[in-house]
């Protein structure tokens, strides 16, 4: 499901991919608007299925993961901290409950902001399956 979530940079939100055009593609706000909008080859853009977070044991976890992780913390409820006035130490907080193992050293915490943003997007708007069927057989091959 997050493969065709987006994060663009220097926009503000998620955005859901609705279909590729030529040399654009066509997306739709995670939100209540649902405003349409191209984005463009010079705009950066990144699916949440791609991206990972580094942990201690030289390895990374998916955001699927972290995100199934809050799932599994907070119920499936939306995490009650707000990401833009909670304290350093309180996302921190956070960020180590649900991932234990996290690499201190890279992980910012402007990272961990971003991460408590989308989750609370996503849960907002309906979207809470985080990981596909296959992702979960993988999951308990690796247990």
């Amino acid at each position: 499901m997050l493969k065709t979530i987006l994060a663009i940079a220097g926009k503000p939100g998620l955005y859901k991919l609705i279909s590729r055009g030529n040399k654009n593609l066509i997306v739709e706000t995670v939100d209540a608007q649902k405003k349409r909008m191209p984005a463009f080859s010079a705009d950066k853009v990144v699916s949440l299925g791609d991206i990972s977070i580094y942990t201690d044991d030289d390895k990374e976890i998916a955001l699927a993961q972290v995100f199934e992780n809050i799932k599994q913390a907070y119920k499936g409820a939306a995490v009650p901290l707000n990401h833009k006035k909670a304290e350093a130490d309180e996302v921190t907080a956070f960020f180590e409950k649900v991932l234990p193992n996290y690499d201190k050293d890279r992980v910012r915490v402007s990272d961990m902001r971003k991460v408590l943003c989308w989750y609370n997007l996503l849960v907002e708007y309906g979207m809470t399956e985080f990981l596909s069927k296959e992702d979960e057989a993988q999951e308990e091959e690796a247990k």
